[in-house]
Formats: C-alpha cells, structure tokens, sequence
C-alpha cells in the first residue's frame, strides 16, 4: 500500500463545518472531541505535520458541565508581566463574564504549540448562547460520545 499525503489544496477544498452543542457535556469530553475533529484525525488522511482538520462551532458554552469540585477550585491563571502581576480568575466567573473563553482554553491546551497549532486554533468558534453566524456554510451536527455511569 502507498501512503497518500493530501496536498495542501486538496485539504483546504475538503474541510467541513460542525456543529456542537455544550449543553450538559463534561468540560474535559467536550474539549477532546473538537480537538480530535480541528486536528483532522477523524480523516483517513490524518497527517501529524499537516493541517487537514475540520471547522467547529460550539454553541451554548455557557451551558457546559465540570465535574466533581471543578467549580469551586478551578482557577485560570496569568501574568501581566510586571512584578507581582499575577492574576486569577475562577471557573465560576469566567463562566459568567466569557463563557467562550473557558473552552477555547481547554481545547487550546489539547492542539499542537506552534504555528500549527494557532492556525488549526483559529479554526474554531465558540459562541455562548445557542445562535451563531455561520449558517450560510451549512453546518452538520456532530454528537459528543457520552459515557453512561
């Protein structure tokens, strides 16, 4: 068997929007599952150092689930680069003043570092209510897997 390497063109005629509702889903499930879909390796033609990956929309962000004490521990941290300039942010209100922010953070964590990874980053949209602008590209709408207990 030859290995097929799908040129740059090829990929970018192949790509294809998803749709994904957040409502109720685990933070952690939700983030694997648009990861695996913008890196592409959904596809046959899965290539680590290509950009082969589709477009994700996540809707109702604000609606996302975290488990166990997530809500009360959680912190995002960063630093403004002066002296003493670190500053946090808990998970409860960054759900409340951005809720986008919470799982573009957590799918950013899981893609590739480098240029790579902020072009395959920029393929994804993260709205808080359940409307987005991209209907015109006709989404299809993908099912996270859920694990029952």
């Amino acid at each position: 068997m030859d290995t097929v390497f799908v040129s740059k063109e090829q990929a970018a005629k192949n790509k294809k929007w998803r749709l994904v509702d957040a409502a109720g889903i685990p933070l952690g499930r939700l983030a694997s599952e648009v990861a695996f879909i913008i890196r592409g390796k959904d596809k046959p033609s899965y290539t680590p150092n290509q950009d082969d990956g589709d477009f994700v929309i996540v809707v109702n962000a604000e609606k996302v689930a975290l488990t166990g004490k997530k809500m009360d521990n959680k912190v995002y941290k960063h630093h403004t680069g002066y002296f003493g300039g670190l500053k946090t942010i808990s998970v409860t209100e960054m759900l409340q003043k951005h809720p986008e922010r919470v799982i573009e953070k957590a799918v950013a964590g899981m893609l590739p570092k480098g240029p790579l990874g902020r072009v395959m980053f920029s393929r994804l949209k993260v709205y808080a209510g359940s409307e987005h602008p991209h209907k015109a590209q006709l989404p299809e709408v993908y099912t996270v897997q859920s694990v029952n207990k």
